[in-house]
């Protein structure tokens, strides 16, 4: 049996828990297109029974949450099986404000949906906060070059910032 398969053995107890991203004016980002066909794959094919949307209002309505499940409902993932978090606007209120959902649907482990470029710095906080957590992430395919440039040095200087503010929280 693979790991994959020993990871994934209980869908019924995983949650895709789904980071925002941008919505522009014209609508949602690449990114969170992205991370939204992702989760949208990983719960067609089993791997988890709920996703939670996470994602406040930033410069454009609706909130992340609100366009996560509107793109995860367009793909044909039953709103029955979607959560809203819809107030957080950082990574570490993405995962301290979905902790009751997570509480309340039981699960026993959770699946961040993010860019591989932000996913250590997720992977790290949801840990801090006892989760039990992997990470999917979509491809990059399509990504602008200048865009994950940007993307990897904004991580290279978050993941050392969120490393100190964890510790600072009695969290690391």
């Amino acid at each position: 049996m693979q790991l994959g398969k020993i990871l994934d053995s209980d869908p019924s107890r995983t949650v895709l828990l789904v980071l925002g991203a941008a919505v522009w004016s014209d609508g949602p980002s690449p990114a969170l297109r992205r991370r939204c066909r992702a989760a949208s794959d990983a719960y067609h094919a089993g791997v988890a029974s709920h996703v939670i949307a996470s994602g406040g209002l930033g410069r454009h309505p609706p909130t992340e949450a609100k366009a996560i499940r509107d793109l995860l409902c367009d793909d044909g993932v039953p709103a029955a099986a979607i959560d809203i978090e819809d107030r957080s606007t950082t990574t570490l209120e993405n995962i301290v404000f979905s902790l009751p959902i997570l509480h309340r649907v039981g699960a026993r482990r959770v699946i961040l949906v993010t860019d591989l470029t932000h996913g250590p710095r997720a992977l790290m906080t949801a840990r801090a906060f006892g989760l039990s957590a992997s990470l999917r992430s979509p491809p990059l395919k399509g990504a602008r070059k200048r865009t994950l440039a940007y993307q990897v040095g904004r991580e290279l200087l978050a993941l050392p910032a969120y490393a100190l503010r964890l510790r600072r929280l009695g969290r690391d």
